[in-house]
């Protein structure tokens, strides 16, 4: 059991008083911060001046005036100058013979943290023994003399010297430890590479950050440790750092497909500083908020024109009924009914685009991708030529992971039907699935038509530019595109060399798997809280509560058995339930969030990229399925 300060003090004050020289340390502003008792009594300090706090120059001025310096001319000049001389913090090792003429040494060592220690030793007997020695060796030139003494007097320096030394170095040492674990705390790679390349420092941190690297790297090379593709993205960057730049910027790592921020820093003696952090899931969050944005922008310049639009076709729908009516022959028939198609896939063509720029939102839940994709393709068989062959690939992890499998359904049939259009009445389409490195979920579909010409490749993304002529809206790959970017993920479009492939990846996100155990509920209505309560117990869960997240965070220190946090996003006080998972959110405490707010708000949209979000109300099967995901199959 750890002592009080107080007794550490006292002990500390007891032993100071057992050693035989004098001893004082005062603080960076000249105030006593702790003496022993032999001070006090080798220079008859009275208690005031002895007592923690009490003024160095003060106790100069008392030490003057009692003589120990004998006569001094000018008080207050030798005052200021000692007190001048004490500020400077220099280490020192000096003799000085005394009123009462005993000699003492003086040894004055400077602290980390400011202010310094003195021991003050008498050394009469010494001199004494030097003086006796001179006087009996007659035979010895007064050369040989002189010089046993000043040998004499260097060792004593010497010996000070090296206990500062020694005290210099073991603080070195610890704040050598202090800095290594901090760096090993950190979630970054932090590594310093010499003139030439070569790691003088890592932490052990590198393979948390690029996945199969070697974390023992010291003495290598940057090529050798992150390997060829790694080092050639980075090379140019450390050469801009070698020659004084400070360069940062990011690369996505080949192994588990991860995004690296890496950082530069020219150290002025030589090598580069190195930072390096994985920023996936900010990649991730990002390109949601971006494509979010887009989408308000495109719904903000679209929304005028579609009604004014609206509002056209049904004047010419209401016309061409009315001339309908008429008896204009058979050939204004046709024409009308010609104009009357055109004008209903216009209103479809309306309402596609207002799916695209409305408030649809990506509502993640916990989903099984097997049974999605064994029920995509009895959704798809139907659709295709009987010479057209569907197979689905599915090497996907068996774990309930957090998707939308409305909107993800609908962007892999769309690419399954894009994918028979291009083969025409007979081909083979294939749908393949895989994790990668817990990263992402990669999906692609690919076809044997004819490929991607190269105007699709740089426009298929674009709205509205279609290879079908008038069969096409040109919505359909821009709706995928926009389902992949709100969920955080990437497309891309590639030939391959029997035809065409889109390239699908979405964030892997497990669904929360606690199953029982010890729950906190947040949220500060006293009757949803006791709703909540009641779902959290039925499914086998003790419940504690708060109404805040400092209330949370204080219970949950105490507390490191929880199980599963369940807070609403707005709370009582100033921090939201995203601040409190911020400090309490662990990969072994799963967390989920719920609120009233709608799903665009940024508020949401910033929740939904770190945790689960429930939209209020929601049932019991609802919470279980979202914490039990296999009670949702």
């Amino acid at each position: 059991m750890a002592l009080p300060e107080h007794q550490i003090k006292s002990l500390t004050t007891a032993g100071l008083n057992l050693i035989a020289q004098a001893l004082s340390i005062y603080d960076g502003d000249l105030r006593l911060v702790l003496c022993n008792r032999r001070f006090r009594e080798m220079f008859s300090i009275p208690d005031r001046l002895a007592t923690p706090g009490a003024g160095f120059g003060e106790t100069i001025r008392h030490l003057v005036e009692t003589g120990e310096y004998g006569p001094i001319d000018d008080v207050d000049r030798f005052v200021q100058d000692r007190v001048d001389q004490a500020l400077a913090f220099e280490p020192h090792y000096v003799e000085r013979t005394r009123a009462n003429g005993r000699t003492i040494s003086v040894e004055g060592s400077p602290l980390p943290q400011g202010g310094w220690v003195a021991v003050y030793t008498d050394v009469t007997r010494t001199k004494q023994s030097e003086m006796l020695l001179r006087a009996r060796s007659e035979e010895m030139s007064d050369q040989v003399l002189a010089h046993a003494g000043e040998l004499s007097a260097t060792n004593r320096k010497l010996a000070a010297t090296i206990t500062a030394l020694e005290e210099a170095k073991r603080q070195l040492t610890e704040i050598e430890a202090r800095t290594r674990m901090t760096t090993e705390m950190l979630p970054a790679h932090i590594a310093h590479v010499d003139a030439d390349g070569y790691y003088t420092y890592s932490n052990l941190r590198l393979g948390s950050v690029l996945p199969g690297r070697n974390a023992e790297i010291l003495g290598r090379h940057v090529s050798d440790a992150l390997g060829a593709y790694a080092y050639s993205r980075i090379k140019p960057h450390l050469e801009a750092a070698y020659s004084g730049q400070n360069p940062v910027f990011e690369f996505t790592e080949d192994h588990s497909s991860r995004r690296i921020r890496v950082a530069f820093t020219p150290d002025p003696n030589g090598g580069v500083y190195i930072l390096s952090t994985d920023v996936t899931e900010e990649t991730q969050a990002r390109a949601a908020l971006q494509q979010t944005r887009r989408r308000a922008l495109a719904a903000q310049m679209t929304s005028g024109l579609a009604h004014d639009f609206s509002n056209l076709l049904t004047i010419i729908l209401g016309m061409q009924s009315k001339l309908s009516n008429m008896e204009l022959g058979a050939e204004a028939d046709a024409m009308i009914e010609a104009t009357r198609a055109a004008a209903n896939r216009g209103g479809r063509l309306l309402n596609r685009i207002a799916d695209m720029t409305g408030h649809r939102t990506l509502r993640p839940e916990p989903t099984n991708l097997h049974t999605l994709l064994a029920d995509l393709k009895i959704l798809a068989g139907p659709s295709l030529p009987r010479d057209t062959g569907l197979s689905v690939l599915d090497n996907t992890p068996d774990e309930i992971l957090m998707l939308d499998p409305g909107m993800l359904q609908d962007a892999l049939l769309n690419l399954i039907l894009n994918a028979r259009d291009a083969c025409g009445v007979s081909g083979q389409i294939v749908l393949s699935a895989l994790g990668i490195d817990r990263t992402w979920i990669e999906i692609r579909v690919s076809d044997t038509g004819p490929g991607f010409s190269q105007d699709a490749m740089n426009m298929a993304l674009d709205p509205f530019f279609t290879t079908k002529g008038g069969e096409g809206s040109g919505l359909g790959l821009p709706m995928v595109y926009d389902m992949v970017k709100l969920a955080g993920g990437d497309l891309q479009l590639s030939n391959t060399e029997n035809g065409a492939c889109v390239t699908l990846r979405l964030p892997y996100r497990p669904a929360p798997t606690a199953a029982g155990g010890l729950a906190l509920l947040v949220e500060d209505s006293e009757e949803l809280r006791a709703a909540f309560r009641d779902m959290l117990m039925t499914l086998g869960y003790s419940v504690i509560e708060a109404v805040s997240a400092d209330e949370a965070a204080a219970l949950a220190a105490d507390l490191p058995d929880i199980a599963l946090i369940l807070s609403d996003l707005n709370l009582e006080g100033e921090g939201t339930g995203l601040d409190l998972l911020e400090r309490l959110h662990g990969p072994d405490r799963p967390a989920l969030l719920m609120t009233s707010l709608p799903p665009g708000e940024p508020l949401v949209r910033k929740a939904q990229a770190r945790a689960p979000v429930l939209f209020k109300p929601f049932t019991a099967e609802t919470l279980a399925g979202y914490i039990r995901p296999e009670a949702a199959e």
